[in-house]
């Protein structure tokens, strides 16, 4: 009964001042948004990273050019290849676990078709590219080994390159002109839309890596070999064989070359974003540590103003513990109604971003729970100070307290 009697006695003094009491959550509204909201955008951010990276394909791993040491100069990703379709080939038929090797090669280009033109990204690759990578086809089919072997004319387009060069027609069996080298169009992709990056992945002509080697870039090196392994706890044994191996076959020279996963990719990706997102928790947080201190400002100012109230409760028979605890219960109330009031204002300001600018959100539960039970945390340590100065009121001096 004396825990109820005396919440009911704080809670009627916020009420008393209503708009102090409001002013006073405000500082824990404007904080606990601040870090849902933050949150939310956060994870929107990685699970758009992550989903972009799964477009990649499962457990892929990647072989770049690069990591060479020539005449004193090094080079990183993306330096002069010396990546050999006999290197594809090697790691296929040596590498325990790998399910499916594909040879890739790069080239941008313009086609031409109907009368019409588009520059485009030409990918020479492997028959086992589309399954590598997630990527089905909606019509047609996929070159064989047969054809890759004889370095046929043939071609798989991406949904841009449908709408671009062939709009309202069925692209399948028509000829498109890749540096004026008539290929035969004998499968549409999916459409996955644009990556992380901002890259239109549809924007694609898929040829074999033979076709692309002979025919449209010619040259003899690739530019990365894509390697599927047949399950994620094996990726790492993979890689190490994969190096290990294109190592060997380059008989102890320097690394031209990185081995890289799926997982590293994705960690690389998000570790900018991740690092922001920290950078602004941090700033939300310090939000926070302000709303704690208006409310241990405000309920000081409280305890002074009702030094003559305190005197009388003490002096009727009141404990100091009462006392203590109907200011603690103050400074709680206001603190987690604060809390409240910013989860709601942080989901809507989250969702707000979204509708503003597109962004994906992510509203974590975790961080909601997190947040009101820090607010309601943030009103015990900062309200105790101000109980503690109350219960320890003589009630002689608090009665004569003009």
């Amino acid at each position: 009964m004396r825990l109820i009697a005396t919440t009911i006695i704080a809670l009627r003094a916020l009420r008393r001042n209503k708009l102090r009491s409001v002013l006073t959550a405000l500082g824990m509204i404007i904080g606990v948004g601040a870090v849902i909201a933050l949150v939310s955008i956060g994870n929107g951010a990685k699970s758009q990273v992550e989903a972009s990276i799964a477009s990649l394909g499962q457990n892929v791993i990647t072989v770049f050019p690069g990591n060479f040491t020539s005449g004193g100069a090094r080079g990183g990703w993306g330096s002069a290849s010396s990546l050999t379709p006999e290197d594809a080939l090697a790691i296929q038929n040596e590498i325990t676990g790998v399910v499916a090797v594909s040879a890739e090669v790069r080239d941008r280009q313009q086609v031409l078709a109907n009368g019409l033109n588009w520059s485009t990204t030409i990918y020479g690759e492997s028959p086992e590219f589309p399954g590598i990578r997630d990527w089905p086809l909606t019509d047609g089919i996929m070159f064989s080994d047969a054809e890759v072997r004889s370095a046929a004319k043939i071609a798989v387009i991406g949904q841009t390159i449908a709408d671009q060069i062939f709009p309202g027609t069925d692209p399948i069996g028509q000829t498109l002109r890749i540096r004026n080298i008539p290929f035969k169009v004998v499968g549409i992709l999916k459409s996955k839309g644009f990556n992380y990056f901002g890259t239109d992945q549809d924007d694609a002509v898929i040829i074999p890596y033979t076709s692309a080697m002979r025919r449209v870039s010619r040259r003899t090196n690739l530019n990365t070999i894509l390697i599927q392994a047949v399950a994620p706890e094996h990726m790492p044994r993979i890689q190490q064989e994969i190096t290990d191996l294109l190592q060997q076959r380059r008989q102890g020279r320097d690394p031209d070359f990185t081995v890289r996963n799926q997982l590293e990719l994705a960690e690389a990706a998000t570790q900018s974003s991740r690092t922001m997102t920290t950078l602004l928790m941090f700033i939300a947080c310090i939000s926070l540590l302000v709303g704690g201190i208006g409310i241990m400002n405000i309920m000081l100012v409280s305890v002074t103003e009702r030094t003559r109230e305190i005197g009388i409760r003490l002096a009727i028979g009141a404990h100091d513990r009462d006392i203590r605890l109907q200011f603690l219960i103050e400074a709680m109330t206001l603190s987690l109604l604060g809390g409240l009031l910013g989860i709601l204002l942080g989901i809507g300001a989250a969702y707000f971003v979204t509708h503003l600018y597109g962004w994906p959100v992510q509203v974590s539960l975790w961080a909601i729970g997190g947040s009101f039970a820090i607010s309601g945390l943030v009103g015990i340590i900062f309200g105790f100070f101000p109980a503690h100065k109350a219960a320890q009121l003589d009630p002689i001096d608090a009665l004569r307290f003009e």
